[in-house]
């Protein structure tokens, strides 16, 4: 048989009953386009956590605090719970390890902020001048906390835009307004520019005030939150990364690393965690979109046996006039492998048009790759081979004498 014999019949016979073709194709359609839209959810997370990670400094390694005990028992906190860190730890990292440019010790929290009216809850950071060079921020209005500021324990803030937005109103000039955090009164010195970037975390919805304003009305006590450290170059940051673990054990007199009180991460250990998230996340989104291709797969299965059942006479009449099974069950197979790549091509189309509308209209952050595509494509095309197997070879063994007495 011709092949374009069998595109001509392929054709014929999936178009003589269009409704139902049209259904079928349609599971796949749903499918493959929710595999598109939902993995370039996954995969657009991953991408925006990572430039959000990035973008919060150059060449920084960040120490947190480690795992705090409950005094008695073996249970241990999450990360991050002990009040382990001081200042004195970040001014022996600033003047003994080499390498490192500079330092900024942090104490965060959340807090009511309030101002003209207006209340939010967000994230209160006090910390030190060095803090914008860290972490790679500009100021855009006035000036961020001085050493002046520190020194006096002075109550002022530096408002990420974001914050000055909601504050103030979108652009205002909010220099010398007074805002209140925690029930206790500020004044605005300085807004930040924009990085952009949004969800947990964003500098821009954060509030500066200086680190020892945070620790005696704030939180009323010396820990540290978290130490930034900006290395000198990215060559050394193994190097520094070290020599700060080898400090702060000697300091806080632990003999065990394993024992540690604290956590030494660099940029590349942060997004390799978020992205082991990231991935298993895109992973489940995949999954949960892959039973709809399958049900789709058995639409398709569903469809070719009747098709096979309704054909009973003809498949008879093929073989008595010299047509071979394998000719059958090559019909059969084809017009499976049409419907679900059809189905796949507008399910692509689809999938991707889903995606850009996600980011189009700011819902989340997508990014569709090539590799999802072709992967989606070949998993349709398997999926026709796979549940289009069965039928074409039932097709294929029916006995010519039987099939022309069906009636």
């Amino acid at each position: 048989m011709l092949f374009s014999d069998t595109i001509q019949e392929t054709y014929e016979a999936l178009t003589a009953n269009r409704v139902r073709t049209g259904l079928t194709v349609l599971g796949i359609v749903i499918g493959i386009s929710s595999v598109i839209a939902l993995v370039s959810v996954g995969q657009g997370a991953q991408h925006a956590i990572e430039s959000n990670i990035q973008s919060i400094g150059s060449n920084l390694l960040t120490v947190f605090p480690g795992m705090q005990s409950a005094p008695g028992n073996q249970v241990r906190q999450s990360v991050g719970s002990a009040r382990s860190l001081t200042s004195e730890d970040a001014d022996a990292i600033a003047d003994g390890v080499a390498g490192v440019a500079a330092v900024a010790p942090e104490l965060s929290g959340r807090y009511q902020i309030v101002a003209r009216g207006t209340n939010v809850n967000t994230q209160v950071v006090g910390t030190v001048p060095d803090y914008p060079l860290v972490r790679n921020m500009t100021v855009a209005e006035g000036s961020f906390i001085t050493e002046t500021h520190l020194r006096g324990v002075a109550k002022v803030v530096a408002l990420g835009a974001s914050a000055r937005d909601d504050l103030f109103g979108e652009g205002a000039s909010a220099v010398g307004n007074t805002v209140r955090v925690n029930g206790m009164q500020f004044t605005v010195v300085g807004v930040m520019e924009a990085k952009g970037g949004g969800g947990f975390g964003s500098q821009d919805d954060m509030v500066f005030v200086p680190l020892s304003s945070a620790q005696k009305f704030l939180a009323g006590d010396d820990y540290l939150s978290t130490l930034s450290v900006q290395a000198e170059r990215a060559e050394a940051m193994t190097a520094v990364q070290a020599d700060i673990t080898d400090l702060l054990l000697a300091r806080h007199r632990i003999v065990d690393p394993d024992e540690a009180d604290f956590r030494v991460l660099s940029q590349s250990d942060l997004i390799a965690s978020a992205s082991s998230i990231t991935d298993t996340l895109t992973m489940l989104l995949g999954a949960i979109a892959g039973i709809s291709l399958l049900v789709g797969g058995i639409g398709i299965m569903n469809m070719m046996l009747t098709t096979v059942t309704e054909r009973t006479r003809e498949i008879g009449l093929r073989k008595a006039i010299g047509a071979r099974n394998r000719d059958i069950s090559a019909q059969f197979l084809i017009e499976s492998v049409a419907l679900t790549c059809a189905g796949g091509v507008i399910g692509i189309a689809l999938g991707w048009l889903a995606a850009y509308a996600f980011s189009f209209f700011d819902l989340i952050q997508t990014e569709v790759s090539l590799i999802s595509v072709l992967l989606a494509f070949g998993v349709a095309a398997a999926i026709g081979i796979v549940f289009g197997y069965y039928p074409a070879r039932r097709a294929a063994g029916l006995n010519p004498i039987e099939a022309l007495r069906y009636e």
